[in-house]
């Protein structure tokens, strides 16, 4: 007879209960160590973060995996690139500063900015005196800087022009690379949707008054300042060529200077032209220069009820030439900026003004100390 413990009747789950004592054991075995190991470091681990010098908070993604921190769609519609440096040709470029809501309201809180556009060659002379006019003013502009591609700009961190360079291409004056680098410029400034109002400048630019009375004349403007004219002279009507016919007839060809302010829905249609572009890039050679005719044309015959038909930069041409006149050190004084903006009369939203040009142009790099010292007392900086 088998002792009782191996009857069937009695030890049919011996086996069973046996293998799962054994496979407990072995388990405990394993993990006991490790158990230990995580006791041990809990304990000390506690009593050193929990020391006055060290806090250390749990991170709340550890308790919320399921969170979602990726920005909405509408952010990345809503927030401004945040670099200004890219891979984009000007065809991807403007293809996509083309893209304009077609709902008014926008459904976010949108404060409009100024995008001073800078179109240059290499260095900004004048840059300290335009910091002076931006400094207070955060939030309200944008600057994008277009140099020749070889220019490295060495403007400290703290500076408003710091890393605002953006992709360009070399230019020529008088040639269709010019405008190709003004529409670079609208189109990269497009591309931040709070900017509503876009300044063409150069580097020989200032302002005339301080920030806070441009950004009022521009955002209570109902119109954009282009200059557009029809001048019957061999220097205007006739650099027309007949070969842009029937495209652009010579009742609509119009002279103006380069240097522009439009609004986004202007700017969008300087941006997404191709048509008349192609006409002035065959059929405009010198003595037609490009940047004379192209966007006045352009906008006279596309949204002429938009335009103001004139200029907010002032040019003085009255030396003669091919070239306006520069100023420098010793040409600034309190008289000279009396002169050139008292007696000045121009239409406003219909209604006479006496402030008819915010900038003006050409000044040479030793106008800047001069410019500095009357920043407060002439131009109102603060």
């Amino acid at each position: 007879m088998l002792p009782r413990i191996f009857q069937a009747e009695d030890g049919k789950d011996f086996f069973p209960k046996l293998q799962s004592r054994f496979f407990i054991s072995s388990i405990m075995k394993c993990f006991l160590p490790f158990v230990l190991l995580a006791s041990g470091a809990l304990f000390f681990g506690s009593r050193y973060f929990d020391s006055p010098q060290i806090a250390i908070q749990p991170s709340s993604s550890l308790f919320l995996p399921f969170v979602n921190e990726e920005p909405s769609v509408l952010d990345r519609w809503v927030k401004p690139p945040s670099s200004l440096m890219h891979n984009m040709s000007d065809e991807e470029l403007f293809w996509a500063a083309s893209f304009a809501p077609q709902v008014k309201k926008y459904p976010f809180h949108r404060v409009p900015k100024v995008a001073f556009m800078f179109l240059t060659t290499g260095p900004l002379p004048l840059s300290p005196l335009w910091e002076k006019f931006f400094k207070g003013n955060e939030g309200l502009y944008s600057i994008f800087v277009h140099s020749l591609p070889s220019y490295k700009a060495n403007f400290p961190p703290e500076s408003v022009f710091y890393k605002r360079q953006i992709p360009s291409q070399v230019t020529e004056w008088g040639n269709i690379s010019l405008c190709d680098a003004e529409k670079r410029l609208l189109a990269n400034a497009l591309l931040d949707l709070s900017n509503e109002w876009f300044i063409l400048l150069s580097e020989t630019c200032i302002p005339l008054y301080n920030f806070s009375i441009i950004y009022t004349y521009l955002k209570r403007s109902n119109y954009s300042f282009v200059d557009s004219f029809d001048d019957p002279s061999p220097h205007a009507r006739g650099r027309y060529n007949p070969e842009m016919a029937p495209l652009i007839d010579q009742s609509q060809w119009r002279k103006g200077s380069q240097w522009f302010e439009v609004d986004r829905k202007v700017a969008t249609h300087m941006v997404q032209d191709t048509k008349y572009y192609l006409v002035f890039k065959v059929f405009c050679k010198p003595p037609c220069y490009v940047d004379e005719h192209y966007f006045p044309t352009l906008l006279h015959i596309e949204t002429s009820s938009l335009i103001a038909n004139r200029t907010i930069t002032l040019t003085d041409w009255s030396r003669g030439g091919s070239h306006p006149a520069t100023f420098g050190e010793a040409d600034i004084s309190e008289e000279f900026f009396k002169r050139i903006l008292d007696g000045q009369d121009c239409l406003y939203n219909g209604q006479n003004s006496s402030i008819c040009v915010l900038f003006a142009r050409k000044f040479a790099p030793s106008a800047l100390q001069p410019l500095l010292h009357l920043a407060s007392t002439v131009l109102g900086f603060t």
